[in-house]
């Protein structure tokens, strides 16, 4: 399966609407402290805009909302693996992507088949507080000989000026948050990744 290369993350459909437009592809929607009745009708209209502009939407966390809107995709970090029902996820149709971090969770993720791998943070990041702090390209590189050809995500620290080493160590995607939402013309930035992941 080929991806596209550039895959921001947004807490917002808001986002998606300032995104899409531009020519981003795949874009992951991750919402939290949301009530379930908010959840439910951003997944649906994300999925809705999205579909309009031929792109593909990744819904964070939330895997039942995500078969109940009809989504195509669904992201899993480690924690919400234990919970999740993989099997019915399956059933559904639904393309799954997993967070990793270390050598044990790449084994369980690998485990799983899923539809691409995420690395993180490759770079530190501001975006919350996790035990890891840097990946580095290194690990990259390891980490996309292990995978083979299962699409690897490189995540964390990500800024347009990073992302022809990442792409160099072996990453397949790179994903994209406070680089965009903290830029003073989000848009431009946007385009700015869209040039250097064409």
């Amino acid at each position: 399966m080929t991806l596209p290369r550039f895959y921001p993350i947004f807490d917002s459909v808001e986002w998606l609407e300032r995104a899409l437009p531009l020519g981003v592809r795949l874009v992951q929607l991750r919402i939290k402290d949301r009530s379930e009745d908010v959840l439910r009708s951003e997944c649906r209209r994300g999925l809705a805009l999205a579909r309009a502009n031929g792109a593909a939407l990744v819904i964070n966390d939330h895997w039942q909302t995500a078969i109940d809107a009809g989504a195509d995709w669904v992201h899993l970090g480690q924690e919400d693996l234990d919970t999740a029902d993989l099997p019915a996820i399956r059933r559904a149709g639904v393309k799954l992507g997993i967070s990793t971090h270390d050598h044990g969770e790449l084994d369980r993720a690998r485990g799983l088949a899923p539809d691409y791998i995420a690395l993180g943070p490759v770079y530190p990041t501001i975006l919350k507080q996790m035990k890891w702090h840097r990946q580095g390209l290194e690990r990259v590189a390891e980490w996309k000989r292990m995978v083979g050809d299962i699409p690897l995500c490189a995540i964390g620290g990500m800024r347009v000026e990073r992302a022809a080493d990442v792409f160099a160590a072996g990453a397949d995607i790179v994903s994209a948050v406070t680089d965009i939402t903290l830029a003073p013309d989000p848009e431009a930035r946007m385009r700015d990744w869209l040039r250097v992941c064409a």
